[in-house]
């Protein structure tokens, strides 16, 4: 007997994640892959020996469920560093297999079924998933592009703020439009939460790829550090990708929360790789000045060449993506949507991007722009370039 369709209803509506999708589209079409945000370099010798040492050491068992203390008292440190947030290493910080599984650890852990949460449009796509495993309910408010960069109407965040609303999620630096929120806009989001007793669940994976604003979390804003559960990760930092160690840092109620779905998911993480992350965070400064250098010149390459190319670049304030408008390359090659240049420009010239309406409720909103992530090698970034050089032919 055939098996019909088994996949749970409530993840039917998302079917394969956009980012397996194109990459697997570059690999059959041999295209420079510009979609998914991995580099296409190592991370730092010295985290990966540090790995090692910890494997040759006999860190090679199960880990503490929320973390091993040498890296959860590491990251007490760097959070007050850079909040002034002093936090309780063992009761408030939780390691989990990624900032995605941090998601899912805090959505499950705190959402009831009918649950709001408020998502900023565009939107990581894990986030509409991880909700929607919670049973929670998705309300949106768009960001849209105003004097160079993206950004929401504080009336349509209190539009959609319910009796219903448990948490508003945001992501700063954004993925995909590299907007750093301001203070202003911070202190709006923090008014609502504390007006609404509201959770703010902060997604902040590129703190540290900043290029033009500082970065502020939203825990440190009077009367924030109590409802904010601040998520974040190595692998951006220090191009370990593949390594899948994040964290959440929150009061010990939330955190509590959080640890009862987390148990359950992937119980701890990685023994050996929390040990080296300990490292990295004690170790990485250096490195991670020169990471941010690196992209900064690759920020801008890209966006010029992309330019002359004839797109409209948005310039990213953070992250490693840039968001870019093609309703003039789009019109030169006959295709009138985001989705259908991506492919494209993967089949006909070599270059794989991410049509970010994917990540949208509102499908028109991004619909005219695509996503490139120099997160790449020089190489790999002049090559892509003079692949797409061909549109001008």
């Amino acid at each position: 007997m055939t098996m019909t369709n088994q996949t749970a209803d409530r993840f039917k509506p998302f079917g394969t994640t956009i980012f397996a999708e194109m990459s697997r589209l570059a690999a059959g079409h041999n295209a420079v892959n510009l979609s998914q945000g991995f580099p296409d370099f190592d991370g730092p010798a010295f985290v990966k020996q540090a790995a090692i040492d910890a494997i040759n050491q006999g860190h090679n068992q199960y880990a503490r469920s929320p973390g091993e203390p040498v890296l959860v008292e590491q990251l007490a440190t760097r959070f007050e560093t850079r909040t002034g947030i002093g936090v309780d290493p063992l009761a408030q910080i939780t390691v989990t297999s990624g900032c995605t599984e941090a998601i899912a650890a805090t959505l499950l852990g705190i959402i009831n079924p009918g649950d709001e949460v408020i998502l900023f449009e565009p939107y990581y796509d894990s986030y509409r998933a991880c909700i929607a495993m919670a049973q929670g309910t998705p309300r949106f408010v768009s960001m849209k592009p105003t004097a160079g960069r993206f950004t929401f109407d504080i009336d349509d965040l209190k539009a959609a703020c319910t009796n219903r609303t448990k948490a508003i999620l945001v992501n700063t630096p954004h993925n995909p439009t590299g907007t750093m929120f301001t203070r202003e806009e911070l202190t709006q989001i923090a008014d609502l939460c504390k007006q609404h007793n509201t959770i703010a669940i902060s997604d902040e994976v590129y703190e540290d790829l900043i290029f033009d604003r500082q970065h502020i979390s939203i825990a440190s804003l009077p009367g924030m550090s109590g409802r904010t559960i601040t998520l974040s990760s190595l692998g951006k930092s220090f191009s370990l990708t593949g390594w899948k160690v994040g964290w959440a840092i929150a009061s010990p109620e939330l955190t509590n929360a959080i640890r009862s779905s987390h148990q359950f998911l992937t119980y701890a993480t990685a023994t050996p790789f929390q040990h080296a992350a300990a490292v990295a965070l004690s170790e990485g400064d250096e490195y991670i000045g020169k990471l941010k250098s690196r992209y900064s010149t690759a920020r801008d390459m890209l966006a010029g060449e992309l330019d002359a190319l004839g797109f409209g670049v948005i310039i990213p304030e953070g992250t490693y993506f840039i968001l870019a408008e093609h309703s003039a390359i789009s019109s030169k090659l006959g295709v009138d949507n985001d989705i259908d240049l991506a492919l494209k420009l993967t089949a006909d010239f070599g270059v794989t991007t991410i049509p970010p309406s994917v990540f949208c409720e509102t499908k028109d909103l991004c619909a005219n722009y695509l996503r490139f992530a120099f997160c790449k090698e020089e190489a790999t970034l002049v090559e892509a370039i003079r692949r797409l050089q061909k549109l001008n032919d």
